[in-house]
């Protein structure tokens, strides 16, 4: 009986989330737009429901339990043999592309007077892959008064940037005289989104779309490694923070790791890639939807200028690092 009530009691919220992320969807194909942003919007549009108590318990259940499901599936779509195809200096330029990131977005933050997890979760959502990222990481944090609205506004934020870095980003690489392969690297090492890394890659060339989205997916592929070492790293701060509880290992991690193996290991049909991979792509719009519910729109314009300019720093950060390795490889 107690199965039932749970059920009746989150249904409501959750289909008035999967209602939203599916016209954030309609409207991303229809428009062009990034179909997380349109996501965010409608439900900031729509957070009135989430004070109703018919609704509150569904838009929970979407915004924590509807997005680990989605992080994890995520392992569908990168595979060990991607690192090696790239070579081990592609890399290691990757993976110090995003400590770097990570780390210039703590010490930034607490410079600007913001929350150094603040400093993580966008460092991580610059450095990995944008809105995905952002949620993985955003899921294992400690709760606090201000972790949705810094999610929400980290989305927000990675997504924009991410859009205008497909457009400008081919520009700038034609304008530098790169090659096919070093414009590829540029555009999978620097785009937050892979959305906007296929976009931009393709608009050059073919071959450009299908080395960026590979030095992409690699990026994604370092995902659990990351959220893994920020897991470690606050169970071992949890003294210098008597509000946090310690965070639990996350069974959404073990599926990400189960699944990317398996990945790895077997030579899985592509329509069963491509369907875990939008199934993944419509766990994650609807659960963005949710947190855009459960958001104070007047929280987030009371922030300021200083989330944006620790998101555009990052991101200029990590495009630089790239640049100036690439006649290295």
């Amino acid at each position: 009986m107690s199965h039932v009530l749970s059920v009746k009691a989150v249904l409501p919220g959750l289909t008035v989330s999967i209602i939203v992320g599916l016209a954030a969807l309609f409207l991303s194909e229809h428009y062009g737009a990034p179909a997380m942003l349109f996501a965010l919007l409608l439900g900031i549009a729509m957070s009135f429901l989430y004070e109703d108590t018919q609704c509150k318990q569904g838009v929970e259940f979407a915004a924590n339990h509807v997005l680990r499901i989605g992080v994890a599936i995520l392992g569908f779509r990168v595979a060990f043999g991607d690192l090696l195809t790239l070579g081990w200096k592609t890399a290691l330029l990757l993976v110090f592309a995003i400590v770097s990131t990570i780390t210039i977005g703590v010490v930034l933050s607490k410079a600007l007077g913001l929350n150094k997890r603040f400093g993580v979760l966008t460092g991580g959502a610059v450095g990995i892959c944008g809105a995905s990222a952002a949620m993985a990481i955003s899921a294992i944090l400690p709760n606090d008064k201000h972790k949705d609205r810094d999610t929400l506004l980290t989305v927000i934020g990675v997504t924009s940037l991410s859009t205008i870095s497909m457009i400008l980003y081919p520009v700038i690489a034609d304008a530098l005289g790169l090659n096919h392969t070093e414009t590829s690297i540029f555009l999978g090492g620097t785009i937050h989104d892979v959305a906007q890394v296929v976009g931009a890659g393709y608009s050059v060339s073919e071959q450009t779309g299908d080395l960026a989205t590979l030095t992409k997916l690699v990026r994604v592929s370092f995902l659990m490694p990351v959220v893994l070492c920020i897991l470690l790293l606050l169970k071992l701060n949890l003294d210098k923070d008597l509000e946090a509880k310690s965070p639990k290992f996350p069974a959404f991690l073990i599926v990400f790791v189960c699944l990317m193996t398996l990945n790895s290991m077997l030579d899985i049909p592509a329509f069963l890639t491509q369907a875990a991979t939008d199934f993944s792509r419509y766990a994650l719009v609807i659960s963005i939807a949710a947190i855009g519910m459960k958001s104070n729109l007047r929280q987030i314009l009371t922030v300021g200028l200083k989330p944006i300019f620790l998101l555009l720093f990052e991101t200029i950060w990590i495009a630089l690092v790239i640049l100036l390795a690439l006649p290295y490889l």
